[in-house]
């Protein structure tokens, strides 16, 4: 059985007094790929929080890498936890190449009086390559597309090795065929990169990689249900979780969901 990668215990979390998460429980192993599937102010973003080491819960127990919250140096943890977030606050010209060694050391822009090792420098023209970025390698972050960006990013959480990536809906904004694009690199990467785990939040099925192996279904702060994709992700548990009738199905490993008349959801 491959090691844990996270494990999360009966975590709560409480903000301004009121309870957002109810007693979540989610073990994802090295090599899995996960969904977090729910509504608009389900709790994705936060449980993506603690499988990031942003937040402490405030009662249950995070371990991340072998590593309980509370109990670790957080920045230490961080830099073997890769985050793919499109709303990327950098501000500056970086150059795409640039944009991927901030990756190796975690900040925004490029630290002063750092200048990263050939071998350092080599990584991050092969992982350009990689998503399809390598004749871009000296264009400037303003000028690139959205979908671009994400493939970017992408680049970038990888640049420092993880054992982690996590993806927080990094289809935003991104028109169909980039949105392709950037699935399909996410595909690669599970072949590529075998032992990287993934959790990648979203409200659309059809944002969901074919690699995609296990699903989270959370719902006003309580997992619906979590397993094996194939099962986690049916009509009646993705009816159950956004409250609305929606059929599913699956077609060459991509999903497909859409709204059903009430009457027929008592027969699917």
């Amino acid at each position: 059985m491959n090691p844990t990668v996270l494990d999360l215990r009966g975590v709560t979390f409480r903000r301004n007094g009121n309870e957002i998460l109810h007693g979540v429980d989610l073990t994802v192993r090295a090599g899995e790929h996960w969904a977090l599937l729910g509504p608009n102010g389900a709790g994705k973003s936060t449980v993506l929080s603690f499988c990031g080491a942003q937040v402490h819960p405030t009662s249950g127990t995070v371990e991340v890498l072998g590593r309980r919250l509370g109990r670790v140096d957080l920045q230490e943890l961080r830099r073997d936890i890769g985050h793919v977030n499109p709303r990327h606050p950098l501000q500056s010209g970086l150059t795409v190449h640039q944009v991927v060694l901030t990756g190796i050391t975690g900040t925004i822009e490029l630290p002063m009086r750092w200048t990263p090792s050939a071998a350092e420098i080599e990584r991050a023209d092969e992982l350009l390559v990689e998503v399809g970025l390598g004749a871009k390698r000296d264009a400037r972050w303003p000028h690139l597309s959205q979908g671009e960006r994400g493939r970017a990013l992408i680049a970038r959480a990888l640049a420092a090795q993880p054992r982690l990536l996590l993806l927080d809906e990094p289809t935003t904004g991104l028109d169909v065929a980039a949105r392709e694009q950037l699935l399909s690199v996410l595909d690669r990467l599970a072949h590529t990169a075998p032992e990287v785990a993934s959790v990648l939040v979203t409200h659309h099925l059809e944002e969901l990689p074919t690699t995609t192996s296990h699903a989270l279904l959370i719902s006003h702060g309580d997992v619906v249900v979590a397993g094996p994709v194939a099962e986690a992700v049916t009509t009646a548990t993705i009816s159950r979780t956004f409250e609305h009738p929606i059929e599913v199905d699956r077609d060459g490993g991509r999903w497909r969901a859409r709204a059903l008349p009430p009457t027929r959801l008592h027969s699917a």
